[in-house]
């Protein structure tokens, strides 16, 4: 088995790399083999752009799709774009290891779904959901946030965690993958800002060894459920008669005038 680790944060020494190592460790330790992108050191570009593109379609304007589908079907696709796709094809497991950052991923993070998850060669209408390039394969978000699990309870202040992730998640399985619960490390920020350092550490240790634990038991983990492509109809909508898995999708209020 293969697992692929992507890492979005800036510093090398964060806990954020240590968690990504983590990770690597407690795989390899049950007979996995690993790769390992750190995006920050790798340079990478988050953002796309015409430069990326070589051979054009269309010199004078520049289209993302129009311009991915036809380096997808040219073989043109930027190396390092080709390259992670080719680490994913190799991959059983994908995780996403990032802080979150303004209740979202990282810019970095962000663009790296913008640009590898190319329309063409990793996505088209047909080729999506469980009719995705990677189906069959698992993928897992591992981050941390600044404060406690209380925060992000689903009346916390610092929002629902399950909503702020859900469009990570969203797209992850929208390209095929199944997609494995979060895992969430807790309070990194505020415990080392308000809290004793051996204190801090300790806890620290704790969700590392959670981690750990976590990913040594992989068939244990629940998986967050999608909508597939038969539960939707023609106009887009979820059927009546199918089961609704998005936690954003309601039921719309009558207002009532007397």
């Amino acid at each position: 088995m293969h697992a692929h680790i992507v890492l979005a944060h800036p510093e090398p020494k964060s806990y954020n790399a240590h968690l990504a190592r983590t990770a690597r460790d407690a795989l390899e330790g049950e007979g996995w083999t690993t790769t390992l992108s750190d995006l920050y050191q790798m340079g990478f570009d988050p953002c796309e752009r015409a430069s990326h593109y070589a051979s054009p379609l269309d010199g004078t304007r520049f289209d993302v799709q129009t311009e991915q589908r036809h380096a997808s079907a040219e073989g043109t696709l930027p190396a390092v774009v080709a390259a992670e796709i080719d680490r994913l094809d190799r991959a059983d497991l994908l995780i996403l290891q990032y802080p979150m950052w303004w209740h979202l991923p990282p810019a970095m993070l962000k663009g790296w779904f913008d640009r590898v998850l190319v329309y063409g060669e990793v996505y088209t209408s047909k080729q999506r959901f469980e009719n995705g390039r990677f189906a069959g394969k698992r993928a897992m978000l591992s981050l941390t946030v600044g404060t406690s699990a209380e925060t992000y309870a689903f009346d916390g202040r610092s929002g629902d965690v399950e909503l702020l992730l859900w469009p990570v998640n969203f797209s992850l399985a929208y390209v095929g993958f199944s997609v494995l619960k979060p895992f969430v490390a807790y309070g990194v920020e505020a415990g080392l800002r308000y809290s004793e350092a051996s204190v801090v550490e300790s806890r620290l240790q704790r969700q590392e060894q959670d981690l750990a634990r976590t990913l040594q038991r992989l068939d244990r983990i629940e998986t967050v459920p999608f909508n597939r492509m038969a539960d939707w109809g023609g106009d887009g909508r979820v059927k009546p008669e199918a089961p609704a898995f998005s936690p954003f999708i309601r039921k719309k209020q009558q207002l009532v005038l007397e």
